[in-house]
């Protein structure tokens, strides 16, 4: 039955786009034009599914909760047996529905957007809108601890890359219509415009450019005025007038933002402990791994119905001094806890929401003992339930301006914007040091995309395995026993280990964690009996010194290894070293910070005069020289520029039909005479190469 549906619906999508096709064709608009209306369209349309989904979560909510008040007093005043079974059905409900096979409407939204504009071109399709609204109410409504924005990002980005797809797009545009689906989801999740154009820059696209920025405000804007016509202009959260009473006071709010940090790598690691824990652990039907989740929902919520949905009423309380210091200590934990098994065991709903409840009670709960202690010197608890909102949502986001927008447009405080800057810094700085990934990168790396690394790979194009190997690295001989080899692992705490020949010291393979997890729950058994060459797995990708770090990526994304092997060369069987998937992450890092750190320069000198020179960190400096004669009709690689000189080459300028453009650099290019580089070096190496024109 479904099956003939998209047939159907697919004919008719068919012939409408082309239609609207040949009608933009026909039209005389230019692309800007262009874009505006495909924005106001996308906002309308994004406004519109918010305030549907709005309503259903509180239909569905009445009719799982029934009676007088708000959520929470709805909740508190049912039977417990009731608090217990609700989350169970509403999880239920949603494991029926996920049966589904719409990949695109799992997770908890975010991640799952980024995937499709990287993996598949922002091709969304249009059912994930319809799924994700009817799960996401079912998880919220029954008691689930999640946000609905989350669901209503992945709605708008599906509802912008439908209007992209309808009309054909290219890529360039999908990218920008499926960033206008987002933040109409975001601005009318939360009545926040700005923070919901800010978080489509931030988090999604990555790129600021005013082509990208118009048409996603007017997609925030038109999101947003179509909520306040539905739902009306209000504040989410009424906040008492917030001041800094004295200097002393931004000690605390530093203390506040380390607090916020630690709490948002906390917040990231159980979820995605949960997440692995039910689906490595629990071995049962897909289908009722959201009933188990509901079911412990519904026991903690028993005593703590606070947790129990968004928590909009808790945190109204908590920004309102009218919660209890260690109760609001207690909530941190048990927030983070049920929303790591809502989605861990996979519900569906959003992160911020979440983020918001934590950083409310954890501003709270700090704000009540620094006031206790320091009475004279700091606001009341409610500034600082306030200000640790916007810390955990840029602890665990990490998007800093996101974050101290989305908090100024919720509470329209603005004396929280010093404050928040402060809390917000501190929190990334602190919980980017714990943890690189960010609660939705982390996803990513997991299903093995690293990050704008498919559209930058070039970046690593002229390192080798040679120049990242590690020499040290753990072996075992094959006669080592199953004991010691399970010990080994614990003690070490690593994922893999090679295995050698016992005579010929040749490379023999790997063992994984995952090929001995079965078998040591039998280890009693067969500790005596399994050795390592009995489990080796040979099939293992066998790296030589001469490969291009670009090209191990795709050896990595169909492995569960962390690391491979490395050869003198494949007709070697003695291993040398081993290849960290970590230390090409960082590497990549590294190349991606020196690239957007230059690239704001590199665009000032492409019109100054040959070999001017541009110092930009001290003892460095960015000069364009023209390509010394001893360079020309050689590659950047047969020269080894780097080894040799010690700079690097940001940008190259050729003459093309008497016309310079200005290119990137790659290891294959072979310089010509007329050619102009900009190198990019410490002052000494740059002069040094200079002199050899």
């Amino acid at each position: 039955m479904l099956e003939k549906f998209r047939i159907w619906l697919r004919y008719i999508w068919l012939i409408s786009s082309r239609k609207a096709v040949k009608w933009y064709e026909k039209a005389t608009l230019t692309e800007h034009f262009f874009m505006i209306i495909m924005a106001i369209i996308i906002g309308i349309i994004g406004g519109l599914g918010a305030v549907f989904v709005r309503w259903l979560i509180e239909e569905l909510s009445l009719i799982f909760f029934s009676g007088e008040g708000s959520t929470h007093e709805r909740i508190s005043n049912t039977h417990w047996l009731l608090i217990l079974f609700i989350p169970t059905i509403g999880g239920l409900l949603v494991g029926l529905i996920s049966k589904v096979n719409i990949p695109d409407a799992k997770g908890h939204g975010v991640p799952e957007v980024i995937y499709s504009l990287n993996k598949k071109g922002g091709k969304i399709s249009p059912l994930v809108a319809l799924f994700k609204s009817i799960t996401s109410s079912f998880t919220i409504s029954s008691g689930g601890s999640v946000g609905s924005e989350g669901p209503m990002v992945q709605i708008g980005a599906s509802i912008g890359s439908t209007v992209g797809q309808f009309f054909k797009v290219n890529s360039r545009r999908m990218r920008v219509l499926v960033g206008c689906g987002v933040a109409s989801g975001i601005a009318a999740a939360f009545n926040v415009p700005i923070a919901g154009a800010l978080f489509a820059i931030e988090i999604i696209l990555f790129d600021f450019a005013i082509v990208s920025f118009t048409p996603i405000l007017i997609s925030a804007g038109i999101a947003t005025i179509i909520t306040h016509y539905f739902v009306g202009d209000f504040t989410e959260f009424i906040v008492p007038p917030l001041m800094i009473v004295s200097p002393y006071e931004v000690i605390s709010y530093f203390v506040l933002g380390a607090l916020c940090g630690i709490v948002s790598f906390i917040f990231i690691k159980v979820l995605y402990t949960a997440e692995e824990f039910f689906e490595k652990k629990i071995n049962i039907n897909q289908v009722l791994k959201p009933a188990l989740g509901g079911l412990i929902i519904g026991f903690v919520g028993i005593y703590f119905p606070h947790i129990m949905g968004v928590g909009s009423d808790s945190i109204n309380s908590a920004i309102n001094n009218d919660i209890i210091w260690y109760i609001a200590l207690i909530l941190v934990f048990l927030k983070i806890f049920t929303t790591s098994i809502t989605l861990g065991s996979g519900g569906s709903g959003g992160v911020i929401a979440p983020a918001l409840f934590i950083g409310a009670m954890l501003g709270s709960f700090y704000g009540n003992i620094i006031n206790f202690y320091f009475p004279n010197s700091t606001a009341e608890s409610s500034a600082y339930a306030l200000v640790a909102m916007g810390g955990l949502i840029a602890g665990i986001i990490r998007a800093p301006l996101t974050s101290i927008i989305i908090i100024f447009e919720l509470s329209k405080q603005t004396t929280a914007i010093i404050p928040l800057m402060l809390v917000s810094t501190i929190s990334l700085i602190l919980s980017q040091k714990l943890s690189r990934e960010s609660i939705y990168t982390l996803k990513l790396l997991k299903r093995n995309l690293f990050l704008n690394k498919t559209q930058d790979i070039n970046l690593l194009s002229h390192f080798t395995v040679e120049d990242l190997y590690k020499k040290n690295f753990l072996s075992i001989p094959e006669n080592t026993n199953f004991t010691d080899i399970v010990s080994l692992f614990i003690k070490n705490n690593i994922n893999s280990v090679s295995v050698y020949q016992l005579n010929t010291n040749k490379f023999m393979g790997y063992i994984s964690i995952n090929s001995i997890k079965e078998i040591m729950f039998d280890k009693e058994i067969v500790n005596n009996v399994i050795i390592a060459g009995d489990i080796v797995n040979p099939n293992i990708k066998r790296l030589e010194l001469n490969i291009k770090i670009s090209e191990i990526y795709s050896y990595f994304r169909n492995s569960e290894l962390d690391k491979l092997p490395v050869f003198e060369n494949l007709n070697s069987d003695i291993q040398i070293g081993e290849l960290y998937l970590d230390d090409i992450n960082e590497l990549f890092h590294q190349e991606m910070y020196l690239k957007d750190t230059t690239t704001n320069i590199t665009d000032k000198l492409y019109n100054l005069n040959k070999s001017s020179d541009v110092r930009f960190i001290e003892g460095h400096s960015l000069a364009e020289i023209p390509v010394p004669d001893k360079f020309v009709g050689r590659t950047i690689k047969g020269l080894k520029i780097r080894n040799q000189y010690n700079v690097e080459i940001i940008t190259i300028k050729t003459k093309k039909d008497d016309v310079y453009e200005q290119i990137i650099p790659t290891p294959d290019y072979e310089f010509k005479k007329d050619d102009t580089i900009i190198i990019m070096g410490e002052e000494e190496n740059v002069n040094i190469l200079k002199n050899a024109l």
